[in-house]
């Protein structure tokens, strides 16, 4: 049966997320909340602030960016369990150090809330949540009952790939990543500034292909658009400290810099998905790594066995780093492919950027899957687990604009 055709992400509205906290409990938009509400203890004298951040129109980074300089504090002191996206209104937990939650309580940044604040001992970290609850307009002429039909031929489950987001507005964020696994800084700086890719703001595309050409960074400055704040940073960097091109990725947030070689990892394995189910057998391997279902939280990472020990169960695939000790025969013919080996992975001579290699479930399950109409769209409402994406579970359902999904590679 044929995906339906429709478009989604026409306002941060058509797109909501609700974080599923590490205890169960889902924060709702527009709620506020007490540290009891969701199973938590105040601490008169942590030395954080936990609070529930709602957006609009912000990505978590950027959120907390501004609300840490509304209060004099630096990027460092807040924390946070998962990035949500820009066009969405979302709401998560965040925490903040140094800062009151009365301090919080009086800020007013354009679309964002502040649902609840509290002292407390402990500092959100990047990982610590179960899962999003999410609530999807699709603008669609699809009828409904097409819609469940195709839903339940997934079965419960959907191919686990990292999304476009991670690739970068331009496709190129593994190719960015590549030239530092292989020590070539100059190129990885050059391709960030002047690759235009799919770039579809003309002033942007011009602005590359300039200093493409001219290496002139001085200049640069008086014709890059504002909005390439990042482009801009590395910049001003360059015209200061000519040719450090080491100093220039060094100069960009880490979260920014790292997301380059992950998203090295990321291709390889939404390479690997494929390859894996393009056969239509989703069964493990007797040698796979795998890990059960558990309904309350998604997986039971605890417990990983071997595909022959559990056979029914969700197969795990590496994130490769250069720690990954066993490796398949694809991740092999595909580090051969892209000229690299793991050990490239510890990103030598900007050695904080090194990524020593994870496992990530191949297929990916969804909970609470409804879907309602209205005319001219359809509203789906599901869970997913953390680190699984949205748009991805989607794009087994909808034929949406950019729904393709970067997952093969062909650079020597």
């Amino acid at each position: 049966m044929d995906r339906i055709r429709g478009t989604i992400k026409e306002a941060p509205e058509d797109f909501k997320v609700e974080e599923i906290t590490s205890a169960g409990f889902v924060l709702e938009i527009g709620r506020r909340y007490s540290p009891n509400d969701i199973g938590l203890s105040e601490d008169p004298n942590g030395s954080f602030t936990m609070f529930v951040l709602q957006k609009r129109n912000w990505n978590t980074t950027q959120a907390l960016k501004a609300i840490a300089n509304s209060v004099s504090r630096g990027p460092k002191s807040v924390g946070f369990a998962g990035t949500k996206d820009r066009i969405a209104e979302s709401v998560q937990l965040a925490t903040i150090y140094g800062t009151l939650p009365e301090d919080l309580a009086r800020l007013d940044i354009k679309d964002i809330r502040i649902n609840g604040a509290w002292r407390s001992n402990t500092r959100i970290s990047m990982g610590d949540l179960l899962g999003n609850r999410f609530a999807i307009r699709i603008m669609t002429d699809g009828k409904v009952s097409e819609f469940n039909e195709l839903e339940s031929s997934l079965g419960g489950m959907f191919p686990n790939y990292f999304g476009m987001q991670r690739f970068g507005v331009r496709g190129n964020n593994h190719r960015i990543g590549l030239d530092m696994l292989k020590g070539d800084f100059e190129s990885a700086v050059m391709r960030f500034l002047t690759e235009p890719g799919n770039e579809t703001n003309n002033e942007a595309r011009g602005a590359r292909e300039r200093l493409g050409k001219s290496y002139d960074f001085a200049d640069a400055l008086s014709y890059f658009p504002n909005h390439l704040k990042y482009e801009r940073s590395l910049i001003n960097y360059l015209a200061v400290h000519d040719s450090d091109w080491v100093g220039a990725i060094r100069s960009l947030p880490r979260q920014l810099a790292l997301m380059f070689v992950h998203s090295v990892e990321n291709a390889i394995f939404n390479a690997e998905v494929m390859d894996r189910i393009a056969p239509g057998s989703l069964r493990p391997k007797d040698d796979d790594l795998v890990c059960a279902h558990d309904n309350s939280r998604f997986f039971d990472i605890e417990k990983i066995v071997s595909g022959k020990e559990n056979p029914d169960g969700i197969v795990l695939l590496n994130i490769l780093g250069y720690a990954t000790e066993h490796i398949t025969e694809f991740e092999k013919e595909a580090m051969d492919v892209l000229g690299i080996e793991p050990a490239d992975f510890k990103v030598r001579g900007i050695g904080e950027l090194g990524c020593k290699g994870s496992l990530r479930a191949m297929m990916s399950p969804y909970k609470e899957f409804s879907a309602t109409q209205d005319e001219g769209s359809l509203v789906a409402r599901f869970c997913l687990p953390a680190g699984s994406y949205a748009t991805v579970m989607l794009s087994q359902l909808v034929d949406y604009p950019g729904c393709e999904l970067i997952y093969t590679f062909t650079e020597k």
